[in-house]
């Protein structure tokens, strides 16, 4: 599936990009930026560095166990880890960095929807230096209480260091709380504590009082209470990918980082406009932001609303042809 809506998705998506939409590179961090780096091809996961101001960490939708730091200043990769004392990894889907300053790897994604039993998550301190280099990870199995299901989003609450996982399912799918310390000498079983829609990726705003959920058309912010969903959720502008696959907020929770699978692909800076700041405040009004800072480009709720529609319905009609194959192929 993931092939198949990629093409048919990048095709929409760059029959809808903005005209003159073109920004410089290597200027400031945080901001839109393109991943260089040729062996990432399905960037699955996003997650903003504590230790190292302007890196993001992702990897590819794959079974190799590597992590890729890149410098959105430049789109380079400026590390490239290698995980070690782990098996070989089956479909890995989401990254979140912890408040123990440790990076969290979701192995948690299952193309059949429940063929596997469990799942894993991965677990290494983010480094200290940035090169190419293998670090020590932790193994974690996991299961949910409700049986084994489909999952791309992960979590880790940013005060409590508890994990969240987010599964996926196209009638919507729940949000799962994993036990308060992991264990990785037994099982972690997670518990379903709410709905969610169709899901691909989330993230916690660095002040823990918001969680982000997108999936392929649509994003929505959520505020966080007591361990759980505290409200119905608000639109977030989400820009229109290839394949929407992550997103994650800036360091200073003053913007979203919206990425995509794809060969070069674009990460995308979505301001919280009209939303609080990282300290609880209104967010800077468009006119007072950085001068000289790009600007995001036209997205859903923010302008563009013929363009936003049309968008919809060449995804949309993209993603049940995809749907439609892959149920044949599975009764095949």
């Amino acid at each position: 599936m993931r092939s198949a809506l990629c093409a048919l998705g990048a095709a929409a998506a760059l029959a809808l990009l903005p005209a003159g939409h073109a920004r410089a590179q290597g200027q400031e961090p945080d901001r839109d930026f393109t991943i260089e780096d040729a062996r990432i091809t399905e960037s699955s996961g996003l997650a903003a560095s504590r230790a190292h101001p302007g890196i993001y960490w992702t990897h590819n939708d794959q079974d190799a166990p590597l992590i890729y730091g890149i410098d959105s200043r430049t789109g380079k990769t400026v590390a490239t880890l290698t995980m070690a004392g782990v098996g070989t990894p089956r479909d890995m889907e989401a990254i979140a960095v912890g408040p123990d300053g440790d990076i969290y790897v979701g192995d948690i994604g299952d193309n059949l929807d429940g063929s596997w039993d469990h799942v894993w998550i991965y677990r290494f301190p983010e480094p200290e230096t940035l090169r190419d280099q293998t670090v020590r990870a932790k193994q974690y199995v996991v299961k949910y209480a409700d049986g084994a299901r489909n999952a791309e989003a992960l979590m880790v609450h940013p005060k409590t260091g508890r994990v969240y996982i987010a599964s996926k399912n196209e009638d919507g799918g729940g949000l799962y709380a994993g036990p308060e310390r992991l264990s990785s000498s037994g099982t972690n079983v997670f518990r379903r504590v709410g709905e969610v829609p169709w899901v691909t990726d989330g993230a916690f705003s660095p002040d823990g009082d918001r969680l982000v959920l997108r999936g392929y058309f649509t994003a929505k912010e959520y505020a966080w209470k007591d361990g759980r969903l505290g409200d119905g959720g608000t639109a977030v502008g989400a820009p229109f990918q290839g394949q929407a696959e992550s997103v994650t907020y800036t360091p200073d929770g003053s913007a979203f980082m919206f990425g995509s699978e794809g060969r070069n692909s674009r990460v995308v800076r979505v301001e919280r406009t009209g939303s609080s700041g990282p300290s609880g405040g209104p967010s800077d009004p468009p006119a007072s932001r950085t001068p000289g800072a790009p600007k995001s480009p036209t997205a859903q709720g923010e302008g563009g609303q013929g363009s936003a529609t049309t968008g919809f319905l060449v995804l949309a009609g993209a993603t049940v042809l995809v749907l439609g194959v892959k149920r044949l192929l599975r009764k095949g």
